[in-house]
């Protein structure tokens, strides 16, 4: 997966194509300032570089949000969805296909309110043994020594819930003490009617592991649903003064 230039963000999904807002608020999944989340990610979104190894990482600076998944979960489609870009983050028909780790600085150029990074998919059966053990390494190296990471999102497909896999990589971020939150994708593949026992399923999951955020936001990059919540969560990430919402308010 690659990354192109900025182009111009499309508009912010209106708050009322979130279906079933009032039950989500209910269970608690609903939190941050929306408003600040719609300010953040229409700044400037540009790709920084892909990185192989760890001499390659760029110098910390801006907090950064890492996004984690099986391959195939929809990873680059929240991305898209999260910064209104169509083609920040290429998807592709052959999961697995990101093998490296891609930054994007968003926010003004030489002052990022945000850094995304896009981590490689894991669980995909056709990899080599040796192929998912070099990703895994890296991966858990750039976990346990950016202090700058301010949290994972691990993506999990809605119509699948918590996998076997999945638990194992939460086990690897609670072991390396780095902060994580769950977000389900896809939520518009299942039924209005089983939605609701999803969440509580993956909720449920949640609370075996020390390191996950309570807190459980379920998205469809397709319908824009969860996509309004998931972008205040992360502006409550950011660096503040660089993301100049409270300036604009001035």
């Amino acid at each position: 997966m690659t990354g192109k230039g900025p182009n111009k963000p499309e508009s912010p999904e209106p708050e009322k194509s979130a279906p079933d807002k009032a039950s989500l608020e209910g269970k608690g999944l609903i939190a941050g300032d929306t408003e600040a989340g719609r300010w953040l990610f229409a700044q400037p979104c540009e790709f920084m570089r892909g990185v192989v190894d760890l001499d390659g990482l760029p110098p910390m600076g801006a907090p950064e949000i890492a996004f984690a998944g099986r391959s195939n979960v929809g990873k680059s489609s929240l991305v898209n969805a999260l910064t209104g870009r169509s083609t920040l983050a290429r998807t592709s028909n052959t999961p697995g296909r990101t093998q490296q780790l891609n930054f994007f600085s968003l926010g003004q150029p030489g002052n990022p309110a945000l850094i995304l990074v896009d981590l490689p998919g894991y669980g995909y059966a056709r990899e080599t043994k040796a192929t998912v053990a070099a990703w895994t390494r890296l991966v858990m190296d750039y976990l346990r020594g950016r202090t700058s990471l301010r949290r994972v999102i691990v993506l999990i497909d809605a119509r699948h819930g918590l996998k076997e896999n999945d638990h194992e990589t939460m086990k690897l971020l609670d072991t390396a003490a780095v902060s994580y939150q769950v977000v389900l994708t896809k939520i518009d593949k299942l039924k209005p009617s089983e939605v609701g026992p999803r969440l509580d399923e993956v909720r449920e999951g949640v609370r075996r592991h020390v390191a996950a955020h309570p807190t459980v936001i379920a998205t469809s990059s397709v319908k824009g649903e969860g996509i309004a919540e998931l972008r205040a969560e992360i502006a409550g990430l950011a660096d503040p003064q660089a993301i100049g919402y409270k300036a604009r308010e001035q």
